[in-house]
């Protein structure tokens, strides 16, 4: 019976040699995103998506029949308008996001609280004039693109950004010449 615990014990001991050793890699360090200087705002996405005929080319027709199957996409109660949670939906499903522009309060131009299709394609009327940069009449995919020119990393645009933490000023004094807060257990030894 020992020797057969010893043999055991001697073979757990001993490294096997079955196959290949069995290596872990670990994910690659991230690298760095270059910033975007060429961006599509989300409603100049979903305006892109209104090219019904594929010539890569949306004229005004096509946009306000998007608008029209957008709007009646969420307005399933065929009420004819949407409350602003009913935007947002709708701003969610295609936009991307529900806090995307335009907001409500953007397109709700008699302020009821309520949005009508009328309301809706009024406002991507003027989008249309606002992307249309040459004036043909349709937009092309490139007019719909916007160009930044402020440097941008990835939280957002850094011209203009204060800096996070700035050193406390060498007097000791805090902002406006007030002392510090001190804590209970200690005395201020000013005169």
């Amino acid at each position: 019976m020992i020797a057969l615990f010893l043999a055991l014990a001697a073979a757990a001991a001993s490294p096997q040699q079955d196959g290949p050793p069995i290596v872990v890699k670990g994910p690659q360090p991230a690298q760095p995103q270059t910033p975007a200087t060429m961006v599509a705002e989300p409603v100049a996405m979903m305006i892109a998506t209104f090219d019904s005929n594929g010539d890569a080319l949306v004229d005004r027709s096509e946009m306000l029949a998007g608008v029209r199957a957008s709007f009646e996409a969420i307005d399933t109660a065929h009420t004819g308008k949407l409350r602003y949670i009913a935007f947002a939906d709708w701003a969610e499903r295609f936009l991307g996001d529900r806090n995307a522009l335009p907001s409500p309060f953007e397109v709700d131009r008699d302020s009821d609280g309520q949005i009508t299709l009328e309301e809706l394609q009024d406002q991507f009327s003027r989008l249309f004039a606002r992307y249309d940069k040459d004036g043909s009449k349709t937009i092309s995919r490139a007019e719909l693109l916007t160009y930044r020119t402020a440097p941008v990393d990835a939280r957002g645009p850094t011209a203009g950004r204060r800096p996070e933490a700035k050193a406390p000023p060498p007097s000791g004094r805090g902002r406006r010449g007030a002392p510090p807060p001190q804590a209970p257990d200690e005395k201020d030894d000013t005169p």
